[in-house]
């Protein structure tokens, strides 16, 4: 089974992107080359994208291979396959790293152990419901990438299939 997703490196310093397509290149198995641009959110940083194929899981293993590498902003995510929910993973080196499963529709899936842990952790006082809110959906890395994200937009787009 195949799964489609797309790896953003939103800014990076230069000296790492060989670094950065390394590690890609390990998860996905194949050769990867990205095509860098001046990230204009953060001068003297630079942004990639990557559209890719490949086995399902593909996001969680580039995310798990940049997750400790705190001079990178990204993001990866994988389309749903059958038997599989979509995801979305955001990393940044203030939060570290997101991780929402997506839903049909392009909404963030918050799962119910998940939404009972808020509402108990609220209700004791230790957290505002609203704030634990937030963090479930995102908010936070969205508000730190969108700058980021909007700086790209007009961007080169490339594909690279994974050896399956």
């Amino acid at each position: 089974m195949t799964a489609r997703g797309v790896f953003y490196v939103h800014s990076a310093p230069p000296a790492l992107s060989p670094h950065i397509e390394w590690a890609a290149a390990g998860v996905l198995g194949v050769p990867v080359s990205l095509e860098w641009t001046d990230q204009a959110a953060a001068p003297g940083t630079l942004r990639a994208e990557l559209h890719w194929e490949g086995r399902p899981g593909t996001a969680a293993g580039i995310t798990s291979a940049l997750r400790t590498w705190k001079l990178v902003r990204f993001e990866a995510t994988e389309d749903p396959t059958p038997g599989t929910d979509g995801v979305r993973f955001s990393f940044t080196p203030s939060l570290g790293v997101f991780s929402g499963v997506i839903g049909a529709n392009g909404d963030i899936m918050v799962p119910e152990d998940r939404l009972r842990s808020v509402m108990a952790n609220a209700a004791v006082g230790k957290t505002t419901l609203e704030h634990e809110l937030d963090r479930l959906l995102g908010t936070p890395w969205d508000n730190e990438l969108e700058p980021f994200r909007r700086a790209g937009d007009g961007a080169p787009v490339r594909w690279l299939h994974a050896a399956v």
